[in-house]
């Protein structure tokens, strides 16, 4: 057995990129969430591991059969579900540059080029999103930097864990009970997971109330005010997550009032734009991240609206020193002359792990073989499209706009409130119109059943969100082979089966 001879490589390689090209011209026509039922492959699959070789075509086959319907289908251009996680053929030509060369590149003598590539791209990027010199490796001190780690969960658990150990080292080990972190209740639940495994207790981690008359935006005097309080009883401010593009309705938090309070009690700013801040490369989209110079990091998820294949999260920082201290292990098997003269970058003291992949391929490969502007107006043409679909929501009466759009995220509901035209079996007995429509429970309850009708269907899969009470549908465009006619066809799917729970329009 050669697990890398070079012929057979060669023809399996053949073989998995033809299957894959075949993929993406189906992929349209398969049902985009999986409708198999749970321990569905055990069915399928023998009991235990085979004891001799299975051909790649026998195993491709079993693929297409058992696999692929159990696959939720993010690549399918009716995918409209979370925050799509975008691929290319760039990036996932660098994923396999990045799994055939198999380097492993914590330190730079493991693999110099590995480290130094990434400390390119990462300075690349930085300045096509206009980033402060104190991020790159180009500035002048020297300090700033980045480093591309998973996810970005990944990167608020560092930085968290740097800010932590910064205001401990001050004020002694002791107090870590007392520490408080700050974000809003439109913040991603992994800081609340961030919060918990780096030890300071769900009680200490504030989800700051936002409210629709200011977009769910973490208002500054919102958070002044709980500052106050959380001093006053004798605890801790370190850090703020801030975020650009939440999850829910892609709200945006202002970042240079909140650096500025942060700033007065030397509080750590790290600004989530998992989602956003791909966007942000364009001018017309630069202003999201205006205030960026008083924060301490910042992050967004390359996999998620850049072309670039699972998993690429991109985090810069201010200091680096200020992960290092915190995430350094030198056990005697990795020292060497290169790491003690202090002129490399280790990364594995910039990460939970140890181990890490060559990922600066995927992103050196995705920005040189389509561009900026290419990938400017590739991020523009999403955008334009959740303009078309958010005019065709505006068109019906019985729905409505939720939040304001931002980005290619639109946030919508069936909203009965003007509408004549429910179904009388829907009112299931309730004669009382008016007390229906006002009633919540039964508004969130229609547009869930509304939802669910629509993915079962298997023709596009949406999510929800909710905000204040109120239950709503979100239609995210970011899948890389959504072209404006399945925007179309998905609206007109809605208004079917909207027509069956509520009568036509």
């Amino acid at each position: 057995m050669n697990p890398v001879d070079p012929e057979e490589f060669r023809k399996q390689g053949h073989m998995i990129v033809d299957f894959l090209a075949d993929y993406y011209t189906k992929v349209s026509n398969f049902p985009v969430r999986s409708q198999v039922e749970p321990n569905y492959l055990r069915k399928h699959l023998p009991d235990s591991a085979p004891l001799v070789p299975e051909p790649i075509e026998s195993i491709l086959e079993d693929v297409q059969e058992h696999i692929i319907p159990g696959i939720t289908h993010w690549m399918s251009p009716n995918y409209y579900a979370y925050f799509p996680s975008s691929g290319s053929v760039a990036g996932f030509m660098g994923e396999m540059l990045s799994s055939g060369l198999n380097v492993v590149g914590f330190n730079w003598i493991s693999s110099p080029a590995a480290t130094e590539l990434e400390t390119i791209v990462m300075d690349w990027l930085g300045e096509v999103l206009k980033l402060p010199q104190q991020f790159l490796y180009k500035s002048s001190n020297n300090n700033g930097g980045g480093v591309l780690l998973g996810t970005t969960c990944e990167a608020v658990l560092c930085t968290l864990v740097a800010a932590r150990d910064k205001k401990l080292r001050q004020i002694g080990r002791d107090n870590i009970g007392k520490l408080v972190v700050y974000g809003s209740d439109q913040t991603h639940s992994s800081f609340g997971k961030a919060a918990q495994i780096a030890g300071k207790g769900i009680q200490n981690v504030r989800a700051i109330k936002t409210k629709r008359s200011n977009s769910f935006a973490l208002k500054a005097d919102s958070l002044l005010s709980t500052i106050h309080s959380d001093v006053k009883n004798g605890l801790i401010p370190i850090y703020l997550c801030a975020t650009v593009g939440t999850t829910a309705t892609t709200s945006i938090d202002p970042l240079m009032e909140l650096c500025d309070v942060a700033k007065e009690y030397e509080i750590w700013v790290h600004v989530d734009a998992a989602y956003a801040g791909s966007a942000c490369i364009c001018p017309e989209f630069r202003s999201c991240i205006d205030g960026i110079e008083g924060a301490n990091s910042f992050s967004f998820n390359a996999h998620k609206w850049f072309l670039t294949n699972l998993a690429c999260c991109c985090l810069w920082v201010k200091d680096h020193n200020a992960l290092t201290k915190s995430l350094s292990t030198n056990p005697e098997f990795l020292r060497n002359k290169a790491s003690e003269s202090k002129q490399v970058i280790d990364y594995k003291d910039w990460q939970i792990t140890l181990s890490r992949k060559f990922n600066a391929l995927k992103l050196w490969l995705v920005l040189r073989s389509y561009g900026v502007e290419n990938l400017r107006n590739f991020l523009r043409s999403h955008v334009n499209m959740a303009m078309t679909f958010e005019g065709l929501v505006k068109l019906d009466k019985r729905f409505e706009i939720v939040v304001p759009r931002k980005f290619s995220l639109v946030c919508f509901r069936v909203s009965p409130y003007n509408n004549n035209n429910w179904d009388d079996n829907y009112h299931n007995g309730h004669d009382d119109y008016g007390k229906l429509v006002n009633d919540d429970y039964l508004v969130n309850e229609l547009n869930r059943k509304l939802l669910e009708s629509i993915n079962n269907s298997g023709k596009v899969y949406m999510t929800h969100g909710e905000v204040e009470g109120a239950f709503m549908i979100r239609f995210a465009i970011g899948a890389t082979l959504t072209e404006e006619h399945h925007v179309i066809m998905a609206w007109k799917l809605i208004q079917e089966h909207a027509d069956s729970l509520l009568g036509s329009s």
